[in-house]
């Protein structure tokens, strides 16, 4: 069977798959659900969800989740467009949800769906995945107030409780409501008239509930002179009072003013995404305003989970749920709209069922399905030959592709920097798999190399002397697969918390005549065979990694002493401490060769556990880019000043 590409948007369903043997046979990755758009109430969409994901997962059981089951009646509609994300990946993370707080009331359904449709709330996610979520007063009469709150932590629990399950001695159950029209990057909250008076004294001041958003409309309404806003939040505030925008200036730590056309602007000058927009208007065009913030707001922030789990929610009813890290980190989106970013990065859907056949599993699986993320000038062919880098990114276990090239900074950075990412899935596409089965991840020193010799062949306009390679946790792992698969393809790679990996001496011989420059990077949370948080250095297995690669670039191997060098364990020729996005402290280590090249590194984020960080790309890029392999001699060429 040819590649087949496809727009990330297109459902995958209705492929045929045929067995090609039973040495060498696997199915592909189902990223969409088969889902149409469905506009259904809350107490239906929570009684649909268990049954509609078992159907498309059967090999699990799901059920509705607790959080929901007393959730007030007649109150909220949901509205889930076409192919929401595969479940029991980490997709469903990136869903846009679009929530609406508004005081106004429906006669019925049809009603409630004219007014979000009215509004554009459904074609916004139509195009990017996701869903919108209507809600109206418990109490029509006497508006807004302290059991709306309750329903709105009830309603973000379900939501933000991706991938979460209860687990038995034999098998889990999972609660469906999350996969079904949750999610936690992309969350919007829009508030209009009462509703933006609600959203002003009971959810902006809470930081569980305010650190969860990455964007607010809020069109009038009023604040009570008592409340704060503790965390940053992107906020377009339409004829607010003037106490009001202050607050959320505040909130924001603005430090700048401006003005776009009529609409006053309060920013931070050093993180521009923390902003507060205000407009005034007699004519209040709701519909315009949505758009407005959309475009210009919305799909401009992210955010991302990386404080430590119940650090500031221990108390909480759900404390144990998923996500449950409040506030999450603010950080730069770059959406997929209709399959490309706005600053054109198409991403592409490539399956197969030939091409990596040779490099299966015992179980007979094997890489089928790959993303690639090309910049326009690839697309359009304006872009020369050889003038385009490639970061190979391997996502980690549970994780999904695109979701991990996201919620890493990598989407964001390919937007600036024009180069283009290659990211497989190699995860087993059998869900009754256990842990200790062989999965496509197992075969990645075959596989990788030959996809990667594939991409360059397909796409004359990559660099072959700026191949890059990362990963994160199972996706470390699979970095270092790929460098023991054929270093001689990588200019540079960076192992984000991910373990060493069984080689053959074969696979080691290699290095005697290549160079492999490598970056470690941890956290003082991470899991325990890669950070030991009770003595409070990195644990055994990076120690490991790190005299490999300096005994692969014919460097001196480190004797760890961690009393005199706390956390590192060595010195290093480099050391940085530095502040990472202003919150949380980053240490870094490099060792120079006899040339003075900083060929193997180590990095410490401080304080945040094991998880993806938007911040990890830039980390890796900074150090990597400058970097390539001459791809006749093989040799290593290192230009600090790489543009």
């Amino acid at each position: 069977m040819k590649t087949k590409k496809v727009l990330s948007v297109i459902l995958a369903a209705g492929l045929s798959v045929g067995a090609l043997s039973m040495e060498a046979s696997a199915a592909l990755y189902q990223r969409h659900q088969s889902n149409d758009a469905t506009f259904e109430t809350l107490k239906e969409a929570h009684e649909n969800a268990p049954g509609f994901i078992m159907s498309e997962y059967p090999a699990r059981t799901y059920v509705g989740d607790p959080a929901l089951d007393a959730y007030p009646e007649n109150t909220t509609y949901v509205y889930r467009s076409a192919g929401m994300l595969n479940t029991t990946a980490g997709g469903p993370r990136m869903h846009t949800n679009l929530m609406v707080y508004t005081d106004q009331s429906f006669a019925d359904k049809d009603a409630a769906l004219a007014y979000i449709t009215e509004l554009g709330l459904t074609k916004m996610v139509d195009e990017a995945t996701g869903s919108v979520v209507l809600v109206t007063p418990i109490n029509p009469e006497t508006g807004f107030g302290d059991a709306d709150q309750y329903a709105y932590y009830q309603l973000q629990s379900a939501m933000c409780n991706v991938g979460f399950s209860i687990r038995g001695e034999d098998s889990s159950t999972y609660y469906a409501d999350a996969g079904y029209f949750g999610g936690v990057t992309n969350r919007y909250v829009i508030g209009i008239d009462g509703g933006a008076t609600f959203i002003n004294n009971y959810i902006s001041p809470t930081m569980d509930y305010v650190g969860r958003i990455a964007g607010m409309l809020l069109i009038g309404g009023e604040m009570e002179k008592i409340q704060e806003v503790p965390v940053c939040v992107p906020v377009w505030l339409v004829n607010a009072d003037e106490d009001v925008v202050q607050k959320y200036a505040a909130g924001n730590e603005t430090d700048s003013v401006g003005r776009n056309g009529d609409d006053l602007l309060y920013y931070n000058s050093d993180h521009p995404l923390q902003q507060v927009i205000s407009t005034t208007t007699d004519n209040v065009d709701v519909a315009a305003c949505v758009q407005k913030a959309y475009d210009e707001l919305f799909i401009k922030s992210m955010r991302v989970p990386v404080v430590k789990a119940g650090l500031h929610t221990a108390s909480t009813e759900y404390r144990n749920y998923n996500w449950n890290q409040a506030p999450y980190s603010l950080g730069a989106r770059n959406a997929i709209i209709n399959g490309v970013t706005p600053d054109g990065i198409h991403v592409v859907e490539c399956q197969d069922e030939e091409l990596l056949k040779d490099y299966p599993t015992n179980k007979g699986e094997f890489v089928t399905t790959w993303y690639e993320f090309l910049p326009d000038e690839m697309v359009n062919g304006a872009a020369a030959e050889h003038s385009i880098p490639l970061i190979v990114v391997n996502h980690g276990g549970g994780d999904d592709p695109i979701q991990a090239v996201d919620e890493l900074g990598w989407l964001k950075l390919a937007g600036e920097e024009r180069f283009a990412i290659v990211a497989e899935r190699h995860t087993s596409e059998d869900l009754a798999a256990s842990f200790q089965d062989e999965s496509p991840w197992h075969t990645l020193s075959g596989a990788m190399p030959a996809l990667v010799r594939h991409v360059l062949e397909t796409h004359p306009e990559i660099d072959p002397s700026r191949v890059y390679v990362t990963g994160y946790s199972m996706g470390g792992g699979a970095t270092n697969r790929c460098v023991y698969g054929d270093a001689s393809l990588f200019a540079a790679a960076v192992n984000m918390s991910g373990t060493p990996i069984e080689h053959t001496e074969e696979q080691e011989e290699q290095f005697k005549e290549l160079d492999m420059p490598m970056m470690l990077t941890t956290c003082t949370y991470d899991t325990w065979t890669h950070y030991d948080a009770e003595n409070g250095y990195i644990a055994e297995d990076f120690q490991q990694n790190i005299n490999s690669y300096l005994g692969y670039n014919e460097m001196e191997p480190v004797e760890f002493d961690f009393e005199k060098y706390p956390m590192s364990g060595f010195k290093g020729d480099i050391y940085r401490e530095t502040m990472i996005n202003d919150e949380y402290p980053n240490y870094s280590w490099f060792m120079l060769n006899e040339e003075n090249v900083p060929m193997v590194g180590l990095s410490i984020v401080e304080f945040i556990p094991h998880g993806l960080y938007q911040e990890y790309a830039n980390l890796a890029w900074g150090w990597m880019k400058n970097f390539s392999r001459n791809p006749e001699t093989k040799e290593i060429e290192y230009n600090p000043y790489q543009n």
